[in-house]
C-alpha cells in the first residue's frame, strides 16, 4: 500500500507530525521533492525535532528512510541531521539514497545569496538553500547525481566543464571570487565517502518493497500553492509538491498511490513572499501567531515569522483537489480556542466578481477575502480523543470547512504530540 502526505497550502500545515504518526504503521517513508529548504517539526518522546531532508519516519526503529531521485540532496546538511538525532539519543535510522537523486553542490547556494542580492527589493523571497540554482542546472543537464561520485575519470571532467560556465557568471555578473576545480574535486570525494555506505536503486527497492505488501508513506515538502505549474508563480518553489509527483520523485507507477492526505491548518500561514488573501495583520496576526503550532508560528528551516490568515476555502478547495486528495488531516484546531469569533474566507471578490475558483497570479493579487464569521468554543480541547467529545461550534467549524472544501476530513490533530489526534 503506497500513501503520500502533501501539503493543501503554502506548506507548514503540520505534515510532519501526521507523517510521523502514519509512520508507526509504515515500512519504508520516502521523500520525494523539494531539499533543506524547508522543514518539518516533530515533537516525540526524545524531544522537539526540525528536520529538513530526513523524512518524518526517522525515529522509529522499525522504518527505513527514503531520500528519492526527486530530492536536492545537501549531503553535509543531511548527515549533520543524522548526526544531532543520534546525539539526543534516537537510535540510527535505516538510510537509504538514491543513485539518481541529485546533489546540491556548494556553488549552488553561493548563487542562491548573490542572486538574491543582485536582485534586492524585486527577489523571490528565497530560502539561500541553493534550490533554484539547483533544480536551473538539473533541467540544464549539467547537474550532479549521486551516482557520478563514483566514476572519478567522468567526475574530473564534468567538474572541470561546468566550472568554465560558473565562473564566466560568477566574474561579469556577480564580480565574486572562482571556482577552483581542485577544490571542489576534493569536496565531492569528501561527499562521496560520506553517501557511500547508503546509496542504493531506490526505485528497484520500492517496487519489490510493494510487491511484497510493505506500506510504503511518501512525504511531499511545502504545499499545493509553492508547486512551480499549480502554486502562486512566480513565488514558488522549484519542484514540484504534488502527491503526483510522488511517483516521479520516488520511481513507482502512478496508479500505486492509493491514499492521499492532504494536510490542512485550521487556520493560515505562509513563509516567504506572494499572494495571501485571507492574510491577517497588527495585534490580531501576532496573538495568533505567538499562539500558533508548538512554540509559535516561525518557520522550521529559517526561523523566519510565519505570515498568518484565517482559513481560506477557495484555496485549501484548489490545493485537494489538485493532489487528489482522499482523506484531508485537519490540523492545529486546538490553537483556535481563544476566539470568541472565528472567521473564515469562503470566496474571493475579483473586480467586482464573486468566484471560489482559485485564479491565477496577477488576479489572485487583485482579490478580496469574503467573509464568514463562526461563534467560537473558548475553550481548551487537548486531550480529546473522540470527535463526539469536541465542543459542539468545534464540530461546526470542521463540518462548515468540509462541505466548502469538498473533501472529507477524516484526522482532526489537536496538539502537537503524535498521540493527540481525533480520527472521524
Amino acid at each position: 500500500m503506497i500513501k503520500a502526505v502533501v501539503g493543501a497550502n503554502w506548506g507548514d500545515e503540520g505534515k510532519g507530525k501526521i507523517t510521523d504518526m502514519l509512520a508507526e504503521k509504515a515500512d519504508i517513508i520516502v521523500r520525494f521533492q523539494g531539499g533543506a529548504n524547508a522543514g518539518h517539526t516533530i515533537v516525540n518522546k526524545y524531544g522537539k525535532f526540525a528536520l529538513h531532508t530526513l523524512p518524518s519516519g526517522v525515529f522509529y526503529d522499525h522504518t527505513t528512510s527514503v531520500i528519492g531521485n526527486g530530492v536536492a540532496l545537501n549531503i553535509p546538511i543531511l548527515f549533520g541531521e543524522i548526526n544531532s538525532l543520534i546525539e539526543r539519543g534516537v537510535p540510527m535510522p535505516k538510510i537509504m539514497i538514491s543513485d539518481r537523486a541529485q546533489i546540491v553542490m556548494p556553488y549552488h547556494i553561493l548563487f542562491d545569496q548573490y542572486e538574491e542580492e543582485r536582485l534586492a527589493g524585486k527577489s523571490f523571497g528565497s530560502t539561500k538553500s541553493g534550490i533554484a540554482p539547483f533544480y536551473s542546472d538539473k533541467y540544464a543537464k549539467i547537474g550532479f547525481q549521486v551516482n557520478e561520485l563514483f566514476d572519478e575519470d567522468k567526475l574530473k571532467e564534468k567538474v572541470e566543464s561546468v566550472i568554465v560556465t560558473k565562473n564566466v557568471i560568477l566574474e561579469h555578473l556577480y564580480h565574486k571570487p572562482l571556482l577552483d576545480a581542485d577544490e571542489l574535486l576534493k569536496t565531492l570525494h569528501e561527499y562521496r565517502d560520506m553517501v557511500a555506505p547508503y546509496v542504493g536503486d531506490v526505485s528497484s527497492f520500492l517496487c519489490k518493497a510493494n510487491a511484497e505488501g510493505k506500506t510504503i508513506l511518501l512525504e511531499g515538502q511545502l504545499g499545493t500553492l509553492k508547486d512551480p505549474d499549480h502554486g502562486i508563480y512566480p513565488m514558488v518553489t522549484s519542484s514540484s509538491t504534488l502527491a503526483a509527483f510522488g511517483a516521479i520523485g520516488a520511481g513507482l507507477p502512478p496508479y500505486d498511490i492509493k491514499q492521499i492526505v492532504t494536510v490542512c491548518k485550521a487556520y493560515s500561514s505562509a513563509v516567504g513572499a506572494g499572494a495571501f488573501v485571507s492574510e491577517i495583520f497588527g495585534d490580531e496576526a501576532d496573538e495568533l501567531r505567538r499562539r500558533g503550532g508548538d512554540g509559535g508560528e516561525y518557520g522550521a528551516t529559517t526561523g523566519r515569522p510565519r505570515r498568518m490568515g484565517w482559513f481560506d476555502c477557495v484555496a485549501s478547495k484548489y490545493g485537494c483537489r489538485l493532489q487528489g486528495t482522499t482523506d484531508v488531516a485537519f490540523t492545529v484546531i486546538d490553537v483556535l480556542g481563544y476566539l470568541d469569533e472565528i472567521p473564515v474566507c469562503t470566496a474571493y471578490e475579483i473586480d467586482g466578481e464573486v468566484t471560489t475558483d482559485f485564479p491565477v497570479t496577477h488576479k489572485l493579487e487583485k482579490a478580496k477575502p469574503v467573509i464568514e464569521t463562526l461563534p467560537g468554543w473558548k475553550c481548551d480541547i487537548r486531550g480529546i480523543k473522540k470527535y463526539e467529545d469536541l465542543p459542539e461550534n468545534c464540530r461546526n467549524y470542521i463540518e462548515f470547512i468540509e462541505k466548502h472544501i469538498g473533501f472529507p476530513i477524516t484526522m482532526v490533530s489537536n496538539g502537537p504530540s503524535r498521540d493527540d489526534i481525533i480520527y472521524r
